[in-house]
């Protein structure tokens, strides 16, 4: 079971079991077979090779740039991945189908790296979130985008950051910006949204996860619940997309409850996907026109920011 199960856990940006649990024998051989399958998909991909810069001095704090498809000042989309808020990557977590879809669309496109736990608090990334977005901004000239048309995206974890980034003023003001310099949030089965009731829901299987993540102060936790932080000022609009998974509904329809009582314009959609497998697909997919989740992301980026 664990065999079979454990590269499709890796993909998914959840990273349910711990380091800790297999031995080296075990998952060097995994990990190797994973990342030669992620690069055979980047080789077979039809877009241009992403431009790297640094956002920030650590290695982690770098973003891979593709610029818009003819003109200039283009919108732009920025991707957050997943990983459980300690693994993942910029390059194996954006989905080749997303970007180039979205390139054909009109739209810039940049994948974010950011430090990880336990190295960094999930505090620290939701900063990093922020300082991408503003030197983007500041870049913006040189880049060839639109910066009063950024969209953040994330998945799973990622989708937890953006959220936060989006609900929570604190940390695009520490990058100078503020919520309306962000066009919009799009989260892609995320959870965590309520931090204190995804632990006290989760069972223990990921129990560990999440208190590595967020620890155990209640007070903490619900600084770095996007539900709960919900009250205006918010960034100007939500996109929150789950699949059929219990805790991710639930999740998901609470943010954006809680985001409309607010005042703040927050559509909650249900797409094609149940459990794990489609928790995977949904980020996958995305770009694909047979997965129902393209058509609901592409009407709104062309109500939120535009393309030609």
């Amino acid at each position: 079971m664990l065999r079979s199960t454990f590269p499709l856990l890796l993909a998914a940006g959840l990273w349910l079991l711990q380091p800790a649990s297999l031995s080296p024998a075990l998952a060097g051989p995994f990990l190797e077979r994973l990342q030669a399958r992620m690069a055979a998909r980047e080789a077979e991909s039809r877009i241009a090779p992403a431009a790297e810069y640094a956002y920030g001095s650590d290695p982690l704090q770098r973003l891979d740039f593709w610029q818009a498809r003819g003109g200039t000042a283009a919108p732009l989309v920025v991707f957050v991945h997943g990983g459980g808020w300690m693994r993942g990557d910029k390059r194996n977590a954006t989905g080749a189908a997303k970007v180039e879809h979205l390139l054909a669309q009109g739209y810039a496109f940049a994948s974010i790296d950011y430090r990880l736990v336990p190295s960094a608090s999930v505090e620290q990334q939701a900063a990093d979130v922020a300082a991408a977005v503003a030197w983007l901004r500041n870049n913006a000239g040189r880049l060839g985008i639109d910066p009063a048309r950024i969209v953040l995206m994330g998945h799973s974890a990622g989708a937890h950051l953006v959220a936060l980034v989006g609900t929570d003023p604190r940390y695009l003001a520490a990058a100078g910006l503020s919520l309306r310099d962000v066009g919009g949030i799009v989260a892609l089965d995320g959870a965590c949204y309520d931090v204190a009731r995804q632990i006290a829901d989760s069972g223990r299987f990921m129990t560990d996860t999440y208190i590595q993540a967020f620890g155990t102060d209640p007070a903490r936790q619900r600084a770095l619940s996007p539900t709960l932080q919900a009250a205006k000022p918010n960034a100007p609009a939500f996109l929150i997309l789950h699949v059929d998974r219990a805790d991710g509904t639930a999740q998901s329809e609470a943010l954006g409850a809680a985001l409309m009582q607010a005042g703040t314009p927050a559509e909650v959609e249900a797409v094609r996907g149940t459990g794990l497998r489609g928790h995977i697909e949904i980020n996958r997919e995305l770009g694909n026109a047979s997965h129902p989740a393209t058509a609901i992301v592409d009407a709104w980026l062309r109500r939120t920011i535009g393309a030609r």
